[in-house]
């Protein structure tokens, strides 16, 4: 089994970086690419079964938006310039969605962009670039 680098897509500029960025290492180590896009969601709330019923359906709609306006324009990039990834769309926290998926997924290296949060709005907020690089099992590197 190969190498594995993961990316954390968002749909962003810093995405769109990211994974070109990846692409390129990838293809440099000769490992394979996983893009993960998590759609935040609490698994802390208290509903009723009709909001139960409400909120399926919503994920479903989530699902299927994020596979065909982020995911699969991701993936016909990088297939139009010879790479063949995979993709996972994850419910959750977005920085502990990554890890959990890097680890059960084995990859080597996850790569995610940054957001260009002004530095105030990062310091208040946090980001998941900056959850991530403190609680990953393997490396990760921001691209700016």
């Amino acid at each position: 089994m190969g190498q594995l680098f993961m990316v954390g897509v968002d749909g962003s500029d810093g995405c769109r970086r990211a994974v070109d960025f990846a692409a390129d290492q990838a293809a440099r180590a000769g490992a394979d690419l996983l893009l993960v896009h998590v759609i935040e969601w609490s698994r802390y709330e208290f509903l009723s079964p009709s909001e139960v019923a409400e909120r399926h359906r919503q994920r479903e709609r989530e699902l299927e938006d994020a596979q065909t306006r982020l995911l699969d324009p991701l993936r016909d990039h990088l297939k139009a310039a010879g790479a063949e990834p995979r993709t996972v769309i994850r419910f959750g926290h977005g920085a502990e969605e990554l890890c959990s998926a890097a680890a059960e997924n084995n990859a080597c290296q996850v790569f995610i962009g940054r957001r260009g949060r002004s530095r105030v709005t990062s310091l208040l907020f946090g980001g998941v670039a900056g959850a991530l690089v403190q609680i990953a099992p393997v490396p990760v590197t921001v691209v700016p």
